[in-house]
């Protein structure tokens, strides 16, 4: 599952975050479509190098308030974070 989130790491952004799941097969529909959607793989740099979805940006959760605002400057963007996590 996929985390569907609006970029909340900027400070001026004036609403609440929203979160929700997305399906892979959702998320297979939204890249097919070309809805304009970016993918953030939130996993270390050596972890993404190893295997990401292509296209995905990587930006790690201990550099997103560093990262996010330079890599995702559209602030009305859908973005859609994961982590493939093995454990």
């Amino acid at each position: 599952m996929f985390s569907a989130l609006l970029p909340s790491y900027l400070p001026d952004l004036r609403m609440i975050a929203m979160e929700r799941t997305v399906s892979t097969k959702e998320l297979k529909r939204k890249r097919e479509s070309k809805e304009g959607i970016t993918l953030v793989e939130t996993l270390a740099p050596d972890r993404y190098r190893e295997a990401h979805i292509p296209g995905a940006l990587n930006i790690p959760p201990e550099r997103i308030k560093e990262l996010a605002p330079k890599l995702l400057p559209n602030k009305s963007a859908a973005i859609i974070t994961y982590c493939a996590n093995s454990h």
